[in-house]
């Protein structure tokens, strides 16, 4: 049998091959349409069952086949893969966009909304098929034969368009190496990222140090290095990936204005001014302008301090490190030396003591003494030797959820960190499927270092604990659910504006001494983490909050002005609108030749388009909800339970903001954020 086509357990990783794919899209798009013309010639009055069963049910088959598809795409991708990937995408495009139009579904979502028993079905029930009759409205249902053609055409070229830009990026990434011999060239590294690198040289035969534009190489070369031109070197080859610098085949120059202005047009055709208005019909935020409004705001508060620490560390890199002009390159690495002078510790000392073999069951008793769970290793078939697995049970040993760890980064995986679904949990055939998810993420591997040819274990700086804590707070959303209908069950139908909130939740555990002591031991020694660093570690938490802060209201203003009233073909380039943005709210201007949208592939090749500012949308209302666990006490079991009831059980089956209200107990406001910050006073609700 096609393991694409076996729905009957986990993914069959081990036998899955690019010559599989076609054939099982092929089999699952003639059911599913012959499924749907059955469906719509059916005479029959629309239910639940009778219509609405029946085509969720086909859908999360497909869902399913090409989720896996997709995802080793992501993960392990190989020249066969990403032809048989790309073969078969407009295929997939073409069936969603004909689905959206189809007026005859359409017809019968909107009378099942109309029929008498609507408001007797279960509220999920409700909001599934709610959801239904605007994401057909969303996806053309209501337009004229003509431009349903050209809208359908919009969707097949932009869902090509995307997956090129993340392919080009992962190219460009992939090509650049810089050998480097000679020891001057490597001083101030740390020892297990040049262990790395020696061992990477050598897998090419070559001598000395390889450094690559992945995570791991690239940001400790200019956090530590102390030679000025390496970091020069390694900071260009970084920010001009995938631009007209590199190979022309690479270029995202041309897609990003072929995507704004498809987005564009797909908008007007559904009546929208722009896209930023067609992307908010589905989030929280009401308005571009509201959205607009509450990132100026923000900046408004953060510039001050971002304008403040800059000046910090101008003033200790021309006193201290002798570099009288502070280079885009050299911001990194004079704020690691000034946190050091400040702090009296750095990153590098922080990370011996947060190996994976402990980070991973500090996390895991986090959740346990939370939501009274039990997390344990277990098996399934995976697409990579690295990969791991496991099961959360809850206190009688019934399964709650499973998932996927894949930690670290790799030629064939494509960067950042993302959580996934791969199974969405529901109710089929009287039992209740469980949810499993895949957690991802781009940390270094183990490398060699003790005797005998053993490893050590990964070594994870604070920040990637964090970045770890997010994306398993992605996932227990996902796998936490207590919801029973696919379609808004786990992070299925959340607002993208609220999708972060259980995510960044997550991450404030990491700056707590009850958690971080049972996680954290000196990878040679054994020894807890001093509770005089951590102190270390907390006084600095807020170290350059304000830099951190305006770079990514940067981002966002320019994401939801870029899909906004921006002309793709204007006299206005985007680096342009990114010039004006940087002259609004930014700190530090990078140079002319930094091509950042070509590599800003959240909103180009992501689900973040008119919607990056849902990171800091979401911090204030993850912010605020952790702030009853500060008042009632952070590993508090009856906080958790609350939190698991009202927000990460919910899924998408009511509104956020209404699932925020019950746990909150009222509307959210900027004041944990701002305290978390260290931004001042707290503002007025």
């Amino acid at each position: 049998m096609n393991p694409l086509l076996d729905f009957n357990g986990l993914p069959r990783f081990a036998d899955i091959r690019p010559e599989h794919v076609t054939p099982a899209v092929e089999a699952l798009l003639a059911e599913n349409r012959a499924l749907i013309e059955r469906l719509t010639a059916s005479a029959v009055a629309p239910d639940w069952d009778n219509f609405a069963a029946p085509l969720e049910d086909a859908n999360e088959r497909l869902s399913r086949a090409w989720g896996q598809v997709s995802h080793l795409h992501s993960v392990m991708d190989s020249p066969e893969l990403r032809e048989a990937y790309n073969a078969n995408l407009p295929k997939i495009t073409q069936y969603y966009a004909d689905l959206g139009q189809n007026e005859a579904l359409y017809a019968k979502f909107k009378a099942l909304a109309a029929a008498p028993g609507f408001a007797s079905l279960p509220a999920a029930r409700r909001k599934v098929i709610e959801n239904e009759v605007r994401d057909f409205r969303l996806g053309g249902a209501e337009l004229p034969d003509a431009h349903k053609a050209r809208f359908k055409a919009i969707q097949e070229e932009l869902a090509g368009l995307t997956t090129k830009f993340e392919e080009n990026l992962l190219d460009a990434t992939n090509d650049f190496a810089l050998h480097v011999e000679n020891d001057s060239e490597v001083a101030g590294i740390p020892g297990d990222v040049l262990q790395a690198a020696r061992e990477a040289a050598q897998r090419d035969g070559k001598a000395g140090w390889k450094f690559t534009l992945r995570m791991p190489s690239y940001l400790p070369a200019l956090q530590y290095g102390d030679h000025r031109g390496l970091r020069e070197t390694l900071y260009r080859a970084y920010v001009t990936r995938a631009s007209e610098f590199g190979k022309a085949e690479w270029d995202n120059t041309p897609l990003i204005r072929q995507i704004l202005k498809l987005r564009q047009e797909a908008a007007h055709l559904l009546g929208f001014a722009n896209y930023a208005e067609e992307s908010l019909a589905t989030k929280m935020a009401e308005s571009p302008a509201q959205v607009l409004d509450f990132l100026r705001e923000l900046a408004a508060k953060a510039k001050p301090y971002a304008e403040q620490d800059l000046a910090e560390v101008r003033d200790f890199a021309r006193a201290e490190l002798g570099l009288d002009h502070l280079e885009a390159w050299d911001i990194a690495y004079a704020s690691e030396k000034l946190r050091l002078a400040r702090y009296a510790f750095s990153d590098q000392e922080v990370k011996q003591y947060f190996p994976e073999n402990v980070v991973l069951p500090g996390m895991f008793k986090l959740v346990e003494t939370l939501y009274g769970l039990n997390i344990a290793p277990d098996e399934a078939p995976a697409w990579h030797p690295d990969v791991r697995f496991f099961a959360i049970r809850d206190s009688q040993g019934r399964l709650v959820g499973q998932f996927y760890l894949d930690l670290y980064a790799r030629e064939s995986k494509r960067g950042g960190a993302w959580m996934d679904d791969a199974i969405t949990r529901r109710k089929k055939d009287g039992a209740i499927q469980t949810p499993v998810a895949y957690l991802n993420c781009n940390f270094s591997a183990p490398v060699g270092g003790y005797p005998e040819g053993h490893k050590k274990p990964a070594l994870f700086t604070h920040d990637e604990v964090i970045t770890l804590f997010h994306e398993f707070g992605h996932g227990l959303h996902h796998l936490l659910t207590r919801v029973e209908e696919l379609g808004v069950s786990g992070i299925s139908g959340v607002e993208w504006d609220a999708v972060e909130l259980p995510s960044q939740f997550m991450e404030n555990f990491c700056w707590e001494w009850d958690v971080v002591r049972h996680m954290s031991r000196h990878v040679d020694t054994g020894a807890e983490l001093p509770r005089e660093l951590f102190d270390k570690m907390l006084a600095a938490r807020n170290f350059q909050s304000g830099m951190q802060t305006v770079r990514q209201l940067e981002f966002a203003l320019f994401d939801i002005l870029l899909h906004g009233d921006f002309d793709p073909d204007g006299g206005k380039t985007p680096l342009q609108l990114l010039d004006e943005v940087r002259r609004e709210v930014a700190v530090v201007v990078p140079p002319a030749y930094n091509r950042f949208p070509n590599n800003f592939s959240h909103i180009f090749a992501g689900g973040y388009a008119a919607g990056y500012y849902s990171y800091k949308w979401a911090e204030v209302l993850s912010a605020d909800a952790y702030s009853l666990f500060e008042e009632n006490g952070v590993l508090n079991p009856e906080a958790g339970h609350r939190f698991w009831s009202e927000i990460l059980g919910q899924g998408g089956s009511r509104a956020a903001l209404e699932s925020f209200v019950a746990f909150r107990g009222r509307e959210p406001t900027l004041d944990a954020l701002l305290r978390h910050s260290g931004m001042g006073a707290p503002s007025s609700p």
